[in-house]
């Protein structure tokens, strides 16, 4: 049986993935970065009928990935992160490192243990789930649209270095989908140990700037990506979106530094016109 280990299994999207994986009969090791959220999950499991063996997995903490490097597994999906919001100019060092220790490092450590056992076996397959704006950009995401753009040149580099050892490498951009995880990044601004006087923005006028998709509808494409059903290096995921990130990311060739210059930017100005949880559609 394929075994497959997905880190940040305690909420949001790669929650979804782990019980639909367990749902079609994989044999899933579901990490959770806490305690509170291994008994949740529990309680989840057993509400949907299916098994789980689920693991504390705090992806920064050396003696967790320790651990999950001992274990025997076919796929590894590196779900595990977190999302500050706010500028850049703004967001104090400690929390900039606290994104990138959490969604990169902590993720980059756990692979290379895992990758190598990959590799003596010559199969296996790496995952990691990136974003939209592992690709594109967006105000007031910036350091976690930052962190994504890191996984990518993590799996393309990946990829070119272990394809002749036989291990899989692919990345999953899900679009903005309403599972809480959004929004809470825009909460971070109030635990900040900073002087809010020197800000350039009131975080308390500001929203997750794009409306967000219902989620259940992302789990099925995600595991057809972990399970192999998609074949893509890339797999945008969120619905009729993937044409318009191809374009998107292809007009920066033609952008002008002064373009706009003086103006308020189209998407800063959503972040002052939506509310928090607007589901696409709803505005």
């Amino acid at each position: 049986m394929t075994t497959i280990l997905i880190t940040g299994a305690g909420s949001g999207l790669n929650n979804g993935a782990a019980l639909e994986l367990a749902a079609r009969g994989y044999d899933v090791i579901a990490g959770v970065e806490i305690y509170p959220q291994q008994r949740a999950l529990e309680i989840q499991a057993k509400q949907r009928g299916v098994n789980l063996r689920i693991e504390k997995i705090d992806v920064t903490k050396e003696g967790d990935r320790r651990r999950a490097m001992s274990w025997d597994v076919d796929i590894l999906v590196n779900g595990a992160g977190i999302i500050e919001g706010g500028a850049i100019v703004d967001i104090p060092a400690e929390n900039i490192r606290r994104q990138f220790e959490v969604n990169v490092v902590g993720p980059m450590l756990l692979t290379q243990g895992i990758a190598k056992k990959m590799i003596a076996r010559k199969s296996g397959k790496i995952i990691f789930m990136s974003s939209v704006v592992g690709i594109l950009c967006g105000p007031f995401v910036g350091t976690y649209a930052a962190s994504k753009h890191a996984l990518e040149a993590i799996a393309e580099t990946m990829a070119m270095e272990l394809q002749e050892f036989g291990v899989q490498v692919a990345v999953i951009n899900p679009g903005p989908y309403l599972t809480g995880f959004n929004d809470a990044g825009f909460l971070t601004p109030k635990d900040w140990n900073d002087d809010p006087a020197t800000r350039v923005f009131d975080y308390d006028k500001l929203a997750f700037p794009f409306e967000q998709f219902e989620p259940s509808m992302a789990f099925s494409s995600i595991v057809d990506v972990i399970t192999g059903a998609s074949q893509l290096f890339r797999n945008v995921v969120a619905p009729d979106l993937a044409g318009g990130v191809r374009e998107q990311s292809q007009q920066i060739w033609n952008r002008k530094v002064a373009d706009g210059l003086g103006t308020r930017d189209g998407l800063v100005q959503q972040s002052y016109d939506l509310k928090p949880e607007t589901l696409v559609g709803s505005s």
